[in-house]
């Protein structure tokens, strides 16, 4: 692992939007007190461990997570929580080959392809040398990847096998709701739910984890997620582009987790303000806090598919050598045109992929900054890649998709608030600890809504909606350019700020089963920051 300064931030505090390169400004009122958890809840800290004095800069790298009011105001409140792993120095010591998740093989018979997955227990070592308790699907730790084919039936027998209650939520995934894992559809432990339908999404990169009310961070951070790529025969780009698994497109799930150091992997508050915490990074399940993985690229240009599978730690992923990135897709499929970066930033629940071509080595990093009250920070080389590609691969497509833009004067306007009440996160005031006690927000199939997403808080938020991708109408009072034009399901609300998102509701209506809207850092959503939306025929 190396640590450089984090070019999340500037040194004056503006946050830098990494996707388009672009420092912005929240526009929204600056509430620093939101931003705390109670005095009482911090005091129990005391004189807690600091680690070495901090510069300015490194200081508000630590503060991702908080808002950019809090920053100036919260002093030394804030100064107990920053001491990740952004204090470590060195190099990784270390060389490991990149675990490639298995690819679950489903069984097909007239289009309709089995996927069979079990969510159970077991141990794997999250800090070296330390066993923790924890939990995968058909395995220990994480879970295969699912391949889906545009157009065919999936079905999933999916066995629980906790010990408590839990749901498969298909993040990104535009299924009907009773099929889409939300809270409604939870089951017991030692039964198992079969949910079907056709797979409608364009080609694109989505997740599986748990989303049972008070239990999605506790399960999730313990390993229960999985990625799934959608596939499609008759798309001319995905033509153009790598898609063998495993050797020219390569899943990449990163995951910082907060850990004692007998193992044991917190998720909650209590467990967040416990002491003698360490925040290691996981890449596709290996530490990656002193190990740099290492993969041999047969071919001259290789996919990465990324995924931001921490519970709510932000991940930028870069070069070591500053050079570029060609960025394909976000959350949500192909960007119309491919997009030369030097940064990609995910918040929590986030996913993009990227293609390089290589004819040198190359080293990836990933910046770690905290998105909640405590977490991760520093500069990680976590993937040397080796360039050994003999071929010459043909020029990218001109135009990856058609992306036609919103014209949304007509569109239904609402107003979505996040907020907060002590401990407890809040939709539209309320907080989504229960069903009952969810805001609700009803639609029709057919309308076509733009929603203002207000961050009333100075924490971090990250908003995802099930059901359809939407489109970034404006990012804190700023138009979208570059990739922020493609589609998304799950995207960053700075504290104080706000975004503007489009979107239209296709194809599936129900008067009983309906989909989330939440944050996506996983605490949040335990402690309610979820509503539920209701589509239905009129």
């Amino acid at each position: 692992m190396t640590h450089t300064t984090d070019p999340a931030f500037e040194a004056d505090g503006n946050e830098e939007q990494a996707t388009g390169g672009r420092r912005r400004r929240a526009k929204g009122t600056e509430h620093a007190k939101a931003a705390r958890v109670t005095d009482a809840e911090h005091s129990k800290e005391g004189t807690a461990k600091r680690g070495k004095g901090v510069h300015r800069r490194k200081f508000l790298g630590g503060m991702a997570g908080v808002g950019l009011g809090a920053v100036a105001a919260a002093g030394s409140t804030f100064a107990l929580l920053t001491d990740a792993n952004g204090n470590k120095a060195g190099a990784a010591t270390n060389t490991a080959t990149l675990t490639i998740p298995d690819l679950l093989e489903g069984t097909t018979s007239d289009s309709t392809t089995t996927y069979t997955l079990e969510a159970k227990t077991g141990t794997a070592e999250v800090l070296s040398g330390v066993t923790s308790t924890t939990a995968g699907y058909n395995q220990s730790f994480l879970g295969p990847t699912m391949k889906w084919t545009k157009g065919n039936t999936a079905l999933l027998n999916i066995t629980n096998s906790l010990g408590e209650d839990t749901t498969v939520h298909f993040h990104g995934a535009h299924v009907p709701a009773k099929m889409d894992g939300g809270p409604q559809v939870a089951f017991s432990d030692g039964d198992t739910w079969a949910p079907t339908f056709t797979v409608k999404d364009d080609p694109t990169t989505l997740w599986y984890h748990p989303h049972a009310l008070g239990t999605t961070a506790k399960q999730a951070v313990h390993g229960l997620a999985g990625m799934i790529i959608v596939d499609d025969a008759d798309n001319t780009t995905s033509a153009a582009l790598p898609t063998t698994y495993g050797t020219d497109d390569i899943p990449l799930i990163f995951q910082c987790l907060a850990v004692d150091s007998a193992g044991d992997i917190k998720y909650d508050l209590t467990g967040y303000l416990s002491s003698g915490l360490s925040y290691p990074l996981l890449v596709n399940g290996t530490n990656v806090d002193d190990t740099t993985l290492t993969f041999t690229a047969t071919k001259t240009r290789t996919r990465f598919r990324l995924l931001n599978a921490s519970p709510s730690d932000i991940i930028t992923v870069q070069r070591s050598d500053g050079g570029t990135m060609t960025q394909i897709a976000t959350d949500q499929g192909y960007l119309a045109e491919a997009a030369d970066v030097t940064t990609i930033r995910l918040v929590a629940g986030a996913r993009a992929e990227m293609v390089m071509d290589m004819s040198d080595d190359v080293t990836l990093q990933a910046v770690v900054t905290t998105g909640w009250v405590r977490g991760g920070s520093g500069t990680y080389d976590f993937l040397t890649v080796t360039a050994s590609g003999t071929d010459t691969p043909d020029d990218l497509p001109s135009s990856l998709r058609t992306i036609d833009r919103y014209d949304t004067s007509d569109f239904t306007a609402r107003t979505i608030t996040l907020g907060q009440s002590g401990t407890k996160m809040l939709i539209n005031g309320s907080a989504g600890t229960s069903m009952s006690s969810m805001a609700m927000i009803s639609t029709t199939l057919g309308s076509k809504e733009i929603w203002t997403i207000t961050n009333s808080t100075q924490l971090e938020h990250s908003f995802h909606l099930h059901d359809v991708p939407y489109q970034l109408i404006s990012i804190n009072g700023e138009d979208p350019t570059g990739v922020e034009l493609g589609w998304y399901d799950t995207y960053e609300v700075v504290g104080g700020g706000s975004i503007k998102i489009a979107m239209e509701f296709t194809d599936f209506s129900d008067d009983t089963y309906m989909y989330m809207l939440h944050c996506h850092l996983l605490q949040h959503e335990d402690e309610g920051m979820m509503a539920a939306l209701m589509v239905t025929d009129s």
